[in-house]
């Protein structure tokens, strides 16, 4: 049997481990050369986004009805898409914002070169040649995402990026309607131009 303070130091010991594991296993979450969250991307978000404003629903409303902003859900499609026509491959019916455009699977961590020229084109035409105009990135609540692409937009010179945290589960939570999402296509890559 063991003594009170045999327990009490294997208390100490359990709860040491307890508090350093969560730590190793959160330096494995992050890039440590890009600073994007790169696994376990549906857990809460505790850091604010760089680059960007969090935004909740009043200033989103606002945001759409008086500066006109691009409203982007960012959330996965699990399947890929197909890289010779670039349509997405759809396991699961996608619900969002009213007026979204559906760019999936740019919050990654890590994107291949396709779909990170995929994103970058497809904010280029949303903002239309106007820097202000505000693109605002979500996915559902507790998305890291949403969280990457407000990160990655605004590394990409964006300067009115906006986040909005809740995603899609707020919206609806707010009594608002979602409507069937239907995704952007992967454009092809561009032909290799052969060497003279």
């Amino acid at each position: 049997m063991l003594s009170r303070a045999a327990v009490a130091a294997a208390g100490v010991g359990l709860a040491a481990l307890a508090w350093a594991a969560p730590a190793a296993v959160a330096g494995d979450l992050f890039d440590p050369a890009t600073g994007y969250r790169i696994d376990r991307y549906r857990a809460p978000v505790d850091r604010p986004a760089e680059g960007g404003a969090a935004v909740d629903l009043a200033e989103l409303d606002r945001l759409i009805t008086e500066r006109g902003a691009a409203l982007i859900d960012v959330m996965p499609a699990r399947a890929g898409y197909d890289p010779e026509t670039g349509v997405w491959r759809l396991v699961d019916r996608r619900d969002n914002i009213p007026g979204s455009v559906w760019l999936p699977e740019v919050g990654r961590g890590a994107l291949d070169p396709r779909l990170a020229a995929y994103f970058e084109r497809a904010l280029a035409r949303l903002a239309a040649g106007r820097p202000d105009r505000p693109l605002v990135f979500y996915c559902m609540a507790d998305c890291w995402m949403s969280w990457n692409a407000v990160r990655r937009a605004s590394r990409l010179g964006h300067r009115a990026v906006y986040w909005f945290a809740d995603g899609s589960d707020g919206w609806f939570d707010a009594g608002r309607e979602l409507v069937r999402a239907e995704p952007w296509p992967v454009p092809a890559p561009a032909p290799e131009t052969p060497a003279p």
